[in-house]
């Protein structure tokens, strides 16, 4: 970008919820183009990890520069804990639930994550991402079981292998896809609160 564009910054709060072993840190690492741990280790508290993301708007050509704020914590220790849920759900605008592609119990699991970490009237985004999708030989959930949830669900998912030859191609969509439903959901937002609320007072 011309170093005299103007370029807004804006931030968000990113939660990735899902079992153990689908790949959470993995993908955090991934969008932030990280290397990727060589060995699965169990995250044991709340690891966070940034990921800027630049933006241009169709509407008008305005720059916008996405600060992901990626929060993963272990499954064992959400369980274990009782304070480490509330402080990943505090303030967070978006959830990433993930499944791994190697394991059927995990998409299966992704119904009662949500049930877990959303409610209903909460206005974040949510979406879904099946990990190690490049592991073909190890498949145990099929094109037609990820229909099924999507149409069952009414969330889309996206797709992502554990090859760092993907490179930005292949994680691109999901943030693409992020961004624009955070953006979205803020510009609703802002239509939804009253001018009262939004004046300024002498």
């Amino acid at each position: 970008m011309p170093p005299h564009l103007k370029v807004d910054n804006i931030c968000y709060k990113i939660f990735i919820s899902g079992k153990s072993g689908v790949g959470k840190t993995a993908l955090a690492a991934r969008l932030s183009g990280q290397e990727i741990p060589s060995v699965h280790y169990e995250t044991t508290g709340i690891e966070t990890t940034v990921v800027f993301w630049p933006v241009k708007l169709k509407q008008n050509g305005r720059v916008l520069f996405f600060r992901l704020l990626i929060w993963d914590c272990g499954d064992n220790a959400l369980r274990r804990f009782d304070h480490m849920l509330p402080s990943c759900k505090e303030q967070v605008d978006a959830v990433l639930f993930l499944f791994s592609y190697t394991d059927r119990t995990s998409l299966e699991d992704v119904t009662s994550q949500i049930a877990r970490v959303t409610d209903p009237s909460d206005r974040i985004v949510k979406l879904v991402v099946g990990t190690k999708f490049d592991l073909i030989m190890h498949a145990d959930v099929s094109d037609d079981d990820v229909a099924r949830f999507e149409e069952v669900s009414g969330l889309p998912v996206f797709s992502v292998g554990g090859d760092v030859t993907g490179g930005l191609g292949e994680v691109a969509p999901l943030l693409d896809s992020l961004t624009e439903h955070l953006w979205h959901q803020d510009c609703i937002t802002a239509h939804s609160v009253p001018l009262s609320e939004t004046a300024h007072t002498n």
